[in-house]
């Protein structure tokens, strides 16, 4: 299983913090099974295991991915 997380407004859009996901094997295909296939948004990073990576980026059983919007302080 990979474990899915969802951050900021993507956590309060789904109405959930995350889930689980199986039998994927890039980031992409993480967030088409976790999301149902919703379109992506637009500005949205990625992470594999706390390092943020690309789209295409492999994923295995065990691994976390998390999404979240870009971040900015002040």
């Amino acid at each position: 299983m990979i474990t899915v997380v969802f951050f900021a407004a993507l956590r309060e859009a789904r109405d959930s913090a995350g889930c689980a996901v199986a039998d994927a094997s890039t980031v992409a295909e993480v967030w088409e099974r976790a999301t149902d296939a919703a379109p992506v948004p637009s500005s949205i990073l990625c992470a594999v295991n706390g390092q943020l990576s690309s789209w295409q980026a492999p994923v295995c059983a065990g691994d976390e991915v998390a999404f979240f919007p870009p971040m900015t302080g002040g």
